[in-house]
């Protein structure tokens, strides 16, 4: 029985098809994405947080403690929303001033 070695030429570690893409990616462009994402789903928390305190604060039926939940939920959730805003914003800054863009990091290599 005769075996062929493989050369590190003949081995193809490159994603293909579909996820073709995926070869593209870098450290810098995980980061961006994360910051993204976590901006979006706090955002969407925060709205959903609003949404529920306004619910609770109609289905109160006047009862002044519940009340007065519902109006500590909404007032957490704008505090919330501003905060996610804020930081979106300062990003937004920080892209105009300084020409570094968070949104699309990226991250110089030691090679």
């Amino acid at each position: 029985m005769m075996y062929k070695l493989l050369a590190a030429t003949d081995i193809n570690l490159k994603p293909s098809g579909q996820f073709g893409q995926l070869g593209n990616l870098t450290i810098g462009g995980i980061v961006s994405g994360l910051i993204r994402f976590v901006l979006v789903v706090a955002a969407l928390v925060f709205f959903f947080i609003l949404v529920i305190g306004g619910i609770r604060w109609i289905a109160s039926g006047g009862d002044k403690a519940q009340t007065e939940n519902a109006r500590n939920q909404i007032t957490a959730a704008l505090v919330g929303l501003v905060i996610v805003f804020a930081a979106w914003a300062i990003v937004q800054l920080i892209n105009t001033f300084f020409g570094i863009n968070i949104f699309e990091l990226s991250i110089p290599t030691a090679i």
